[in-house]
């Protein structure tokens, strides 16, 4: 996943789009995110960070045993992968989880929860 990811930014680094969409790329020892306009990509393993959603961006996660916190209003959010623990402050349209033994909090917002994976635990608390 992260070799994807790198590619990515490294291939999205270079794009041009105009405006304020232009792609912002991070990558570090916790992980690589790219934000392409008002998505925030984050893939790594067995890392533990902090992704802020703002105010209404949508987050897409992948990779495995991660501890993510993510903080502020999500208007979706997608997560992949496995054994990963991730707590939303906010989730407001949608939320699905693929991959197995994915354990997924979220503590206000009414999205609809999508779970087609296996053993994984979605709670709003």
């Amino acid at each position: 996943m992260i070799g994807v990811l790198g590619a990515a930014a490294v291939t999205l680094a270079g794009c041009s789009f105009g405006g304020g969409d232009d792609p912002t790329v991070t990558a570090g020892t916790s992980g690589a995110q790219i934000e392409i306009g008002n998505t925030i990509n984050y893939g790594s393993f067995g890392t533990t960070a902090e992704i802020d959603c703002a105010d209404g961006k949508s987050v897409n996660v992948g990779g495995s045993n991660n501890t993510l916190t993510v903080k502020g209003t999500c208007a979706k959010a997608n997560i992949g992968g496995a054994d990963n623990k991730i707590d939303f402050e906010r989730v407001e349209t949608e939320l699905s989880v693929v991959g197995l033994n994915n354990t997924v909090t979220y503590r206000d917002g009414d999205p609809q929860v999508n779970d087609t994976g296996s053993n994984n635990t979605i709670t709003k608390g």
